[in-house]
């Protein structure tokens, strides 16, 4: 029989007023026996519910039996199978809207853990070697632009498929947002993203880091000069939002992707041995409600703000950021102002930050979204003292590609049109996914959509 426990088993964590100083991992994942024990939960479903929640089609029962009866070997290989990024995935995949959310467990109590289960199978052979299946070479060759999460997906399944493929990257480091938007504390680079793309490499996936497509070459010379039969665009979502405010150039106001990149990428949370340190004084203002708001409000408290606000427009039931996001960042001190908008960020003589102007805001009727659209209360403005302002309201595709290819059909907004089915765009033999055509999303849904692309161009290519 399974445990009818009605809530999941515990997973240790730092405590609150430790970690909120600290880049260390929150979440410390399940031993053994705490594993089982969350797997003994599952109800085995014969129709698998949680299995249709997933955007890669994990096979979920069938992983959580293996690790309750003891193979956490056999579970890892049963989630490869679809999913190219298990340890990633385990952490950062919101399960709650997703597998979870599908959950049988979850009508009487709370689902079962099976973001926790994913993350425990994988991490079981982080330091383990792993065999992986892979066709002999057909001697056709497929471009990858970027190394995101959408990228590594689509790169992975044409490697192991016999495509001889070769990943673009713009920075010096592979891994796209995986890399420089998500936080240490969350997916810790080393142990975790640099193990899962050396996996790729040993697939034989080739990575060509500082090339700009669009810049250094573009897509018309790696189809025409370069040889590659196909071209996958996994460049992400990095252009920055703005509000366009008074104030926003002033010093002290960064978006929320260069605040993210200077710490990840360049390694700003290890000052004083890195060079590019952060100064983000005592009192900080994020504003935005997602999940890369809640990453740059925690990353602040850890960098010494004694105060680090997140401001809002609406309320606490429409935030969009993960609920475990959410509950961190209230356990590591952050204060939550709700319902305000900012309208001014004011400044020094100089032309630095000291504050920012709100006004407080009411709910009033359901807009196109159907969520109530919040409208100003006269006369509520007020100020809150503040030394830096990063703004976390959202990121688009950057146009330099979109500029650069002759017929690559996009969005009035910036995202590559594709056919939802294959991921292919307006141009033969090129096909697009994840935040390239989305905007920012997760790091599943780009996953999925890689890997719907790598199935269609290989259609593509044994039929031309």
């Amino acid at each position: 029989m399974p445990d009818m426990s009605p809530k999941k088993v515990v997973i240790p964590e730092q405590e609150p007023t430790v970690r909120n100083k600290n880049f260390k991992e929150v979440s410390l994942g399940y031993t053994l026996e705490m594993a089982q024990k969350e797997a003994d939960r599952c109800l085995n479903c014969k129709n698998s519910p949680c299995t249709k929640g997933c955007p890669v089609n994990v096979q979920i029962p069938d992983f959580i039996r293996l690790i309750k009866d003891g193979d956490i070997e056999g579970a890892y290989y049963k989630i490869s199978e679809t999913s190219s990024l298990p340890a990633i995935c385990g952490r950062v995949c919101p399960q709650e809207n997703q597998c979870e959310k599908n959950c049988v467990r979850g009508i009487k109590g709370e689902p079962v853990g099976i973001g926790r289960l994913e993350r425990f199978a994988a991490d079981y052979m982080l330091n383990k070697p792993v065999k992986q299946e892979k066709a002999e070479s057909n001697g056709k060759k497929v471009a990858v632009v970027g190394s995101g999460p959408s990228s590594l997906a689509c790169a992975g399944d044409l490697a192991k498929m016999g495509y001889e493929v070769t990943m673009f990257e713009a920075l010096n480091k592979a891994g796209g947002v995986l890399v420089y938007g998500i936080p240490e504390f969350r997916l810790p680079k080393k142990e975790i993203v640099e193990v899962e793309i050396n996996k790729l490499k040993e697939l034989g996936v080739k990575i060509e880091l500082n090339v700009i497509v669009g810049k250094s070459i573009n897509i018309d010379e790696l189809m025409n000069e370069e040889g590659f039969s196909a071209v996958f665009i996994g460049s992400g979502a990095g252009l920055p939002k703005f509000m366009g405010i008074p104030g926003e150039s002033l010093n002290g106001v960064y978006s929320a992707n260069e605040f993210l990149t200077r710490i990840n990428l360049m390694n700003a949370y290890k000052w004083p041995e890195c060079d590019t340190p952060i100064n983000v004084g005592k009192n900080v203002a994020v504003v935005g409600g997602g999940n890369v708001a809640m990453d740059a409000a925690r990353s602040a408290k850890r960098l010494g703000a004694e105060n680090v606000y997140i401001v809002y427009r609406r309320s606490q039931e429409e935030l969009p950021a993960r609920k475990e996001e959410v509950h961190h960042a209230k356990e590591e001190e952050i204060e939550f102002k709700m319902l305000t908008n900012p309208l001014e960020i004011t400044g020094t003589e100089d032309g630095w930050v000291n504050g920012i102007k709100c006004v407080e805001m009411e709910l009033g009727e359901p807009d196109a979204s159907g969520r109530r659209r919040p409208v100003e209360k006269a006369g509520s403005e007020y100020i809150i003292d503040v030394d830096t302002v990063i703004m976390a309201i959202g990121q688009s595709p950057n146009p330099l590609i979109k500029n650069t290819t002759k017929g690559l059909e996009t969005h009035p907004w910036g995202g590559i049109v594709v056919d939802e089915k294959t991921g292919k765009t307006s141009i033969d033999g090129v096909y697009a996914g994840g935040d390239a055509v989305t905007g920012a999303a997760t790091v599943i849904l780009a996953m999925g959509a890689g890997k719907t692309a790598a199935k269609s161009i290989d259609e593509y290519l044994k039929n031309k």
